[in-house]
This record gives structure tokens, C-alpha cells and sequence, in this order.
């Protein structure tokens, strides 16, 4: 990526013209304290607090409104106030597809404003992932085939049974499957995989005390590793981390439907279930995200703050 280089403007003394007469003693700009600091970093974060309640807010006012806008199109569709013609069906198809758009948009402004300010919490409860992943897939496939998209999904018999939250995983997948769905073209492929992992975290080290009982502990995988690839254009190496962040949209990818808070949804999802995600990709080669979700979530998981 080409690097972007700031103007600058280096002034020195011109033979011919007075150059300006030093500061006098005191009259330097003063450096704002700590103090000062603290305040001004507290006014900021209680600004963007205030702007992402407004837009939850906002987004929360949206729903009702659009729910009877979309009921009205089902009935026209139902044709129980009258018969339609061809041009009218294709009309209320429009409405409905576009009425599901922006459900989805204002969902995700709801997601993401319960993430930020911390409303959205984690609920673990022990079940079969594999199930979980088969369900989303299951209502997904559909959209694929009417794309001329293949998705597949092999069930592994070597995970176990672990907690973790269903619904917000579904979330996750769902999230990651939209975004192949959004930029393969047609003909594609997307693969969806899930297998045992050994996370090794440097936090948990152990002393090298106990290091042979800690090489008896690494034998056995102790995360899910769950990855979605597709034969997409790719993303370049040097957006694989802003991909994650709030309302990002690769160069070149404006006209696409989105708000670029898919991504930036699915790490915090992931992070407030202990895990981590990442990207491996490079352009025109097809895409690969993957994330790790341990089999013992940690007592205060953290969704917030960037991808490590």
C-alpha cells in the first residue's frame, strides 16, 4: 500500500526580512497537565457514549415503523385486499427485500450499541456446536443456491460438549457467511469448518517448575477452532486488521450494501467469549477467517478494544 506522506512546512530565516523575535520567558505555550488530560480523555469518552446511546436509541425508535411497513407488504402480498398483477408482485418483492435490508441495518446499529456500552451479555450454557453450526448453515443455504453459490459444512465428531453462548456464535457464523455471500461471485465456494485446537496463550504460562505436568496439559485441545473460507477476490494484507474495526469499508468496496459493522460485530462477539479471531487472505486469493473460542470461558471476557 502506497504510503501517504503529510505536507510539511519548514520555515527558516529569508536574507532580506526580519525573522520573529524569540518567545520572552513565560509566554511559552503551557503543556496541559494530567489533570487536564484525564479531564479532557473523560468529556470524550462520555461524548461517545452519549452518541452510541442515541444511535441505539435511534435505531430502536426504526423498528416498530418498519415491522407495520412490512406487515402491510405481506398482506398486499397475500393478495386478501385484492388481486395483483405481475408488476405489482415485482414492486412488493422490492419493498420486502429492501424492508429485510434495512431490518438488518438497524439490528446490527442495535448490536452494536449493546456491545459498546456493555448491555450485551455473554450466556454460556453446555450444547453441541456442531448442531449449532448446522442450524446456521441450514438457513443460509437457500440464499447460497438462488446466488449459484455452494456452501459446505461437515459435522466433526471430535469436539465436545462445551458452553458457550448458541445464539450470539449463530450471530458470528451468520455474520461471517453474509460477508463471502456479499463479495463471491457467482459460482463461488464457501466452506465452513470446525475443529479441536490447542490455544497456547502466554498469559497462562506456567513456572518452569511444573513444566512437565504442563506438557501433559498441552497434549489435549482445550479451544474450537471455526473457520469460513471462500474463493473470493480477497482482502490485501494490509487491511487484515482495520477489517475488524467499526465502520470500515475496503477501498473499492462503497457501492456494497453494509454499514461496515459486520466484521467489527463478529470480533466483539468473539472476544466476549474469551476468544480471538483473525484473517488470513491476500488479494484475488480468496479469504480465510478463523476464531477461537475456549472450552472454559473466562470468568470476565471482554468484547471491546481492537483484534489481538
Amino acid at each position: 500500500m502506497a504510503s501517504v506522506q503529510k505536507n510539511m512546512c519548514v520555515s527558516g530565516p529569508v536574507e532580506g526580512k526580519k525573522t520573529s523575535a524569540p518567545a520572552l520567558p513565560g509566554t511559552e505555550a503551557a503543556e496541559p497537565s494530567p489533570a487536564d488530560v484525564l479531564r479532557a480523555y473523560s468529556e470524550l469518552q462520555e461524548r461517545f457514549q452519549r452518541t452510541t446511546n442515541a444511535l441505539g436509541s435511534a435505531a430502536h425508535d426504526l423498528k416498530t415503523p418498519l415491522a407495520i411497513l412490512n406487515g402491510y407488504v405481506e398482506l398486499l402480498q397475500s393478495e386478501k385486499l385484492g388481486p395483483l398483477n405481475v408488476r405489482q408482485r415485482e414492486v412488493l418483492g422490492d419493498m420486502q427485500s429492501s424492508g429485510k435490508r434495512l431490518q438488518q441495518f438497524i439490528q446490527d446499529f442495535l448490536t452494536y450499541s449493546a456491545l459498546e456500552t456493555g448491555g450485551l451479555k455473554m450466556q454460556f450454557a453446555a450444547g453441541n456446536i456442531n448442531e449449532c453450526l448446522s442450524e446456521v448453515c441450514r438457513l443460509w443455504s437457500t440464499r447460497f443456491q438462488e446466488k449459484g453459490l455452494a456452501l459446505y459444512f461437515l459435522a466433526n465428531d471430535k469436539l465436545p460438549v462445551f458452553p458457550f453462548d448458541s445464539p450470539k456464535l449463530e450471530r458470528v457464523i451468520s455474520n461471517l457467511l453474509e460477508n463471502s455471500f456479499k463479495f463471491i461471485p457467482q459460482g463461488g465456494t464457501v466452506w465452513l469448518h470446525a475443529e479441536p485446537y490447542m490455544w497456547e496463550r502466554r498469559a497462562t504460562a506456567q513456572p518452569a517448575a511444573t513444566g512437565e505436568r504442563r506438557r501433559q496439559d498441552t497434549s489435549q485441545p482445550n479451544s474450537v477452532k471455526v473457520s469460513v473460507s471462500d474463493t473470493g477476490p480477497g482482502i490485501p494484507a494490509e487491511f487484515h486488521q482495520e477489517v475488524f474495526d467499526d465502520f470500515f469499508r475496503l477501498p473499492g468496496t462503497e457501492n456494497q450494501e453494509g454499514m461496515g459493522l459486520g466484521l467489527a460485530i463478529v470480533r466483539r462477539m468473539v472476544q466476549g467469549m474469551g476468544g480471538k479471531i483473525w484473517v488470513e487472505s491476500d488479494a484475488g486469493a480468496g479469504c480465510k477467517f478463523s476464531f477461537l473460542i475456549p472450552f472454559k470461558p473466562s470468568a470476565s471476557p471482554t468484547g471491546k478494544g481492537r483484534n489481538r
